[in-house]
C-alpha cells in the first residue's frame, strides 16, 4: 500500500516528508527532503520541491474513480491528499499536504464536538480547454471564512495562507479535476474547527484548518432542470441576530430534519421564511433565493432580479456574481424584503450557491397553495447560468477578474 505523507510549509514553501518522520511540530522548518506520489503510483518517489507544490498529473488523469467523469454526481470520493494547518500557542503553523488515510486525530474534548465551534466554505476549480485550471472567486471565500471565524471566536487565516492552501490542494489533486467537456468540477471544502479540549463553555486554545477536495458533477440529478420546493412551516433555519449570516456547521445540522421531511414528500429543496414574522422569504436549505420578473417580451433586459436582504441569510458568492451579471444584462437588481405573497408575481425562481450553481425552481408549495414557474428552464435563468458557467469553464471572457489560476 502507498505510504501516507505530508508536505510541511515554512512560510509559503511546501516540502513533503514521509509519514514515518516525526510530527510536523517536532521537525525543523528547513526540512527539504521530499516524497511525492502521482495520483495512481503505488510507491512514492523522492524529489526536492520549490516554493510551490508541483502539479501531480493533469486534469482528468486520475484512474481510480470507478465512475465516468460525466456521471459523478455530488458525493464524497477519495482523492490524493488534503491540506492541514494547526493553530496553537497564539499563531498558525505551517501547512501540511497530507497523503494516505483521510483522517485527522481529534481530542475527545474538542470544542467542535461539544459546542459546534466549526465553520467551512465551498468553492470549485474548473479545467479549461487550454489545460489551465482555475478556482472561482476564492478571495471572496477567504473573506466569508474570516467573518464566520470572528462570529464564533476562532482565529481567522490570512488571505495569503488561505489562497496558498487552496492552490496546494488543487495542484496536488489536479488529476481529479474533471476534464473539459465533462461538466464536472473539483469541489473544495475548507473547514476550520476548534480542536483544543475545553469542557467549560469557552473558545478552544487549538484550531485545525483543512482543505479537502472532491470531483463532483451536478448537485441534483438531471442537471439543469426545474425542481419543486416546499416552504418549511414547522421549523426555522436561523434566528434574528443569530448565526444565519455565517457559514457555521450547526446551521446545516438544524436543516437536516426539515430537509429530509421535504424530500420524503417529494420536494428536493426546502424554502425557509423569516423566523420572526413568517411573512418574508429568506433562503432555501443550502442556497440563496432569486426571484425574476422578466422584461418586455420575456427578455432579461429591463427585467428585475430580486433577492432577500436579511441578517439571517448567508451571503452567497454565486448570488453576488449573478447580481453582477444581471446588471450587465440590463436588469434591475434589488436586495430587499420579499413577501410570501410576492411569490405569485415572479416569472422565474432560482436557487443559487456553489454546490448547485443555478437551479431553476419549477414550483413552490406553501400549505395548500402552489406557485408554478413552468416545467422548462426560464430564458433569464438560462442566460444567467450560461454566463456564469462560461466564465467558470473558460468559455467566456473573465471580464470581472473572477478566476484564480493555479497553473
Amino acid at each position: 500500500a502507498a505510504m501516507a505523507a505530508c508536505y510541511v510549509s515554512a512560510s509559503s514553501a511546501f516540502v513533503i516528508t514521509p509519514a514515518s518522520a516525526p510530527p510536523a511540530f517536532l521537525r525543523p522548518a528547513s526540512t527539504v527532503t521530499a516524497i511525492r506520489m502521482t495520483a495512481t503510483a503505488p510507491e512514492p518517489t523522492t524529489v526536492k520541491l520549490s516554493t510551490d507544490v508541483p502539479l501531480n498529473g493533469s486534469p482528468g488523469s486520475a484512474t481510480d474513480l470507478g465512475t465516468p467523469w460525466s456521471e459523478l454526481g455530488f458525493e464524497y470520493r477519495p482523492t490524493a491528499s488534503f491540506v492541514k494547518m494547526t493553530y496553537s500557542n497564539g499563531s498558525w503553523g505551517g501547512a501540511e499536504l497530507c497523503r494516505g488515510e483521510p483522517y485527522v486525530p481529534v481530542h475527545i474534548g474538542a470544542t467542535a464536538l461539544h459546542y459546534g465551534q466549526a465553520c467551512f466554505e465551498g468553492m470549485k476549480a474548473f479545467a479549461h480547454a487550454d489545460g489551465r485550471v482555475a478556482v472561482f472567486r476564492p478571495e471572496e471565500n477567504a473573506k466569508r471564512l474570516r467573518s464566520s471565524c470572528e462570529r464564533i471566536c476562532m482565529p481567522p487565516l490570512s488571505d495569503e495562507d488561505f489562497l496558498s492552501a487552496i492552490r496546494a490542494a488543487v495542484r496536488d489533486n489536479i488529476a481529479y479535476v474533471p476534464p473539459p467537456g465533462s461538466n464536472g468540477s473539483l469541489y473544495l471544502r475548507p473547514l476550520l474547527f476548534g480542536s483544543g479540549a475545553r469542557i467549560g463553555l469557552q473558545p478552544a486554545d487549538e484550531y485545525t484548518f483543512i482543505v479537502m477536495v472532491i470531483p463532483v458533477g451536478d448537485y441534483y440529478k438531471g442537471g439543469l432542470s426545474p425542481v419543486d420546493s416546499l416552504v418549511v412551516t414547522g421549523y426555522d433555519r436561523a434566528a434574528p441576530r443569530g448565526v444565519g449570516n455565517v457559514k457555521v456547521a450547526g446551521n446545516y445540522a438544524a436543516d437536516m430534519l426539515p430537509n429530509m421531511d421535504s424530500k420524503e414528500k417529494g420536494y428536493p429543496i426546502s424554502l425557509y421564511l423569516d423566523a420572526l414574522t413568517q411573512t418574508n422569504v429568506e433562503e432555501f436549505s443550502t442556497s440563496n433565493f432569486i426571484g425574476i420578473k422578466n422584461g418586455p417580451g420575456g427578455e432579461s433586459e429591463g427585467g428585475t432580479y430580486a433577492t432577500p436582504i436579511s441578517g439571517s441569510v448567508l451571503p452567497s458568492i454565486t448570488n453576488k456574481s449573478l447580481m453582477t451579471i444581471a446588471k450587465d444584462e440590463g436588469m434591475v437588481v434589488e436586495q430587499r424584503d420579499i413577501s410570501v405573497a410576492e411569490l405569485e408575481e415572479f416569472d422565474e425562481v432560482v436557487a443559487c450557491g456553489t454546490a448547485v450553481v443555478v437551479t431553476p425552481v419549477g414550483s413552490i408549495t406553501l400549505a395548500d397553495k402552489k406557485c408554478d414557474y413552468g416545467e422548462d428552464v426560464g430564458s433569464t435563468t438560462m442566460k444567467l447560468y450560461e454566463r456564469v458557467r462560461g466564465v467558470q469553464f473558460g468559455e467566456e471572457e473573465d471580464k470581472f477578474g473572477w478566476m484564480y489560476y493555479v497553473n
